[in-house]
């Protein structure tokens, strides 16, 4: 099944000019929709408040889901940041898993080398979470996988919160709430070959890989339930993902703000409505990445599969 563009606009929900309000009128609104909240201010303040209006479910031992980027990225989230971040959440850990192409993160030891490099280690300890190997987590209705490797310290937490670096990918056109439990929590030598295989193949792309990253984010958010919460940061959008370092393609999209959800679905179609919203000649570098890729059968397959609500009310804080 493929998503085109026409579809897509069609069923968004917000416009450049309704990106100017804070939410629709109060008479179209249903109180099953879930809200997406959004600042157009960047920095660490903007992340807390906004953490604040959707962290009612998060406790006990806290995964704090991020890309913590290549060697020396230029664009992964800002480290005081993050730092400032961590001091509102007790007994948070910044939770990580090795990759499968090729890099220093390959191995636990050449990605804790990578961590101190880009200066995680300053402030806080990084769990690798298969350093110690894999858990099979199941996914419900899963149309490729019935269960996918991830990281097997993934069970040591009560809740996670994935702060997401919005941006271009690679194989996934954007990369966004979904990519980064998807891919991220999947086991390097296990999960993310499952994820990454057709069965044929290795790094086979196109919709059938979105949906296959889709059922791997879907074992993610079932095993967490409630107690699961996204925020993307949609700054410093390169059409390249964290994973091409030093590589990666210059911005050429501006920075947006961030968004917050309990809403998976709600919380990644908000950011590509966003981006959608631009300007067409402004946002074109990124959605040809996102339409060259298939990158909006992430988001119709997320519905399919009983993943959250495309169909949400903005607020703007």
């Amino acid at each position: 099944m493929t998503f085109s563009r026409r579809d897509f606009v069609k069923g968004s929900v917000f416009t450049v000019g309704a990106l100017a309000t804070a939410s629709l009128p109060a008479m179209v609104r249903a109180a099953e929709r879930p809200k997406v909240y959004f600042s157009r201010e960047l920095g660490p303040e903007s992340l807390i408040r906004l953490y604040g209006m959707i962290n009612g479910d998060i406790g006990g031992r806290i995964a704090v889901k991020l890309h913590t980027g290549e060697p020396s990225g230029p664009n992964i989230l800002p480290r005081e940041w993050v730092r400032a971040f961590l001091a509102q959440l007790p007994n948070a850990t910044v939770v990580e898993c090795n990759v499968l192409y090729d890099s220093p993160r390959r191995t636990t030891e050449g990605h804790r080398r990578t961590l101190e490099q880009n200066g995680w280690t300053a402030f806080t300890t990084v769990d690798i979470m298969d350093e110690d190997g894999d858990a099979m987590l199941p996914v419900p209705g899963g149309r490729w996988l019935k269960e996918v490797a991830v990281g097997k310290h993934l069970l040591n937490y009560d809740s996670m919160v994935v702060l997401t670096h919005f941006k271009g990918h690679v194989m996934g056109g954007f990369g966004g709430s979904l990519k980064n439990i998807a891919i991220g929590c999947a086991s390097g030598k296990v999960g993310k070959r499952q994820i990454h295989s057709d069965g044929n193949q290795l790094w086979a792309g196109g919709p059938l890989f979105m949906e296959r990253m889709v059922e791997g984010g879907k074992a993610v958010t079932h095993h967490f339930g409630r107690r699961i919460a996204y925020i993307n940061v949609l700054r410093n959008m390169s059409v390249s993902c964290d994973c091409e370092g030093v590589n990666a393609e210059p911005v050429r999209v501006p920075d947006l703000g961030i968004l917050a959800s309990t809403d998976i679905l709600a919380v990644d179609k908000a950011s590509v409505d966003m981006v959608y919203g631009l300007p067409e000649k402004v946002r074109a570098p990124l959605v040809e990445r996102i339409e060259s890729r298939s990158g909006l059968r992430q988001l119709s397959y997320m519905k399919e599969m009983g993943m959250g609500s495309d169909d949400y009310e903005l607020i703007t804080v």
